[in-house]
């Protein structure tokens, strides 16, 4: 089992990825938008913010119920499953932030 994940993950990529397509504003005027997989099970979801509408950035608070872990008494989202990870969807396609990272994007 991994260990469960708090927001410091997508800041971690954040500094990561700065000078790279890995990070939102670097590739929303390419057509993607911030996502989120489940490495176990394969399962992938737009970043959304609470309420439900789709984030122009990573957020946690808009996770399926069943990735979420923890919440604060707020409903906010504390700790998520482990094997979730930051990327993007284009076209129907995730990728991961490494992969826009270190991919020429031209279109």
């Amino acid at each position: 089992m991994t260990t469960p994940q708090t927001s410091e993950f997508i800041k971690r990529d954040n500094r990561k990825y700065a000078k790279s397509n890995g990070i939102s504003r670097n590739c929303k005027a390419l057509g993607f938008l911030p996502a989120f997989k489940d490495s176990v099970t394969g399962e992938i979801y737009l970043s959304r913010f609470a309420d439900g509408s789709t984030a122009p950035i990573h957020m946690l608070d808009g996770m399926p119920d069943h990735w979420v872990i923890e919440r604060d008494a707020d409903d906010r989202v504390l700790k998520i499953r482990g094997s979730i990870t930051a990327g993007f969807i284009r076209d129907g396609r995730y990728y991961s932030r490494e992969e826009l990272a270190n991919a020429p994007l031209d279109s």
